[in-house]
């Protein structure tokens, strides 16, 4: 990982930016460019042959600045939330996609793909589900038919699942959801299984935070993808979620651990990165953020199969981090007013722009 002067590299950046006369995105960046226009960060990725996007999330969609700047600057979108059990199956049996359908219905209107986030996962399940206790057979049949209907109805409109989210604690065991506490850990397996069934074209992967680095929780996926593809189980990427906080340190392995699962034959992504800072925001944290944000993508750039990069929606105004880690904030690359702080232009030199 370079340590360079982040100040001084991102004084040329923030120069260069300035002269910004307009957005383009996909096929027009090159016209673009001639006529004198800056190329995004998703034109940027594209030449690396990766996406760059953002996720997002319903109540956000009425800002209509923030959403002109979501439709311009990324490729790839992945709701927020607008796909998770609780929303999309309310009531057992009952299901409601109007969430996720206006946000996969704003992106193909951008030419934006969609990530599906997520189906399976410990946390903001619905009542019905986890307020009974369960016999295997039963919540073996309500999983299946609730993985089964979701992926039926964006088949084709989703390139990518993140099928089983957060399956294991920091030491490598695994955690005692519902589901794991149920079905044993063989839930997994057929998840993916099940989803494939669905849509055979759509990628599978395991999302979890703190695998960036290697580790107990890393090493513990690692494992179990070893072992799934062994089988002929349907796994295709693991997700890097990247919520990373300068107090903790930078993950210096990362690079390391997106090859050894390449190695296995698997994508990886980065699926949900911020950066947060202990409050307030000063110069030098800015700084140390911006380098962060260069060195985590120069990372996924040197890894062939490392196939995007996905920030956890791009402005502080709707970061979740400050709701959840009170006294940390300041995480994305745009400040609460839509403008872009030394991360975004850190970003743009990372993947080759001015």
């Amino acid at each position: 990982m370079r340590k360079t002067a982040p100040r001084l590299r991102l004084a040329g950046a923030l120069a260069a930016a300035l002269m910004l006369g307009g957005i383009a995105t996909g096929p027009t960046a090159q016209a673009d460019e001639r006529h004198g226009k800056e190329p995004t960060l998703a034109d940027l990725a594209q030449r690396h042959g990766r996406y760059f996007g953002s996720a997002t999330d319903n109540p956000e969609l009425v800002d209509e600045p923030y959403k002109a700047l979501l439709g311009s600057e990324f490729d790839q979108i992945t709701p927020g939330n607008g796909m998770k059990w609780y929303a999309t199956e309310p009531q057992q049996g009952v299901f409601d996609f109007s969430q996720g359908d206006e946000i996969v219905n704003l992106a193909r209107a951008n030419r934006q793909k969609v990530r599906g986030h997520t189906l399976v996962w410990h946390s903001q399940l619905p009542g019905w589900l986890t307020e009974r206790e369960w016999t295997a057979p039963e919540l073996r049949a309500v999983l299946k038919k609730h993985v089964q209907a979701e992926v039926r109805h964006y088949r084709g409109k989703v390139f990518a699942w993140d099928v089983v989210n957060e399956a294991f604690n920091e030491d490598g065991t695994y955690r005692e959801s519902v589901f794991y506490k149920t079905l044993g850990p063989g839930y997994i397996a057929d998840a993916l299984r099940w989803a494939h069934l669905a849509d055979p074209r759509v990628k599978l992967y395991l999302n979890d935070y703190n695998i960036e680095g290697i580790g107990p929780k890393s090493d513990a996926y690692y494992k179990l993808a070893k072992e799934l593809k062994a089988k002929g189980v349907p796994l295709h990427g693991i997700g890097l979620q990247a919520h990373l906080a300068l107090q903790y340190g930078y993950p210096t392995t990362l690079e390391d651990n997106l090859r050894r699962f390449s190695r296995l034959g698997l994508d990886t992504s980065l699926t949900e990165v911020d950066i947060r800072m202990q409050l307030p925001a000063t110069e030098e944290k800015l700084a140390q953020q911006a380098e962060w944000y260069r060195d985590l993508t120069e990372a996924c750039l040197a890894v062939r199969r490392c196939v995007g990069i996905t920030l956890w929606d791009y402005t502080d105004k709707y970061s979740w981090i400050p709701a959840f880690f009170p006294g940390e904030g300041a995480a994305l690359p745009w400040d609460e007013q839509l403008a872009p702080k030394p991360a975004y232009f850190a970003l743009r030199e990372a993947l080759g722009g001015r």
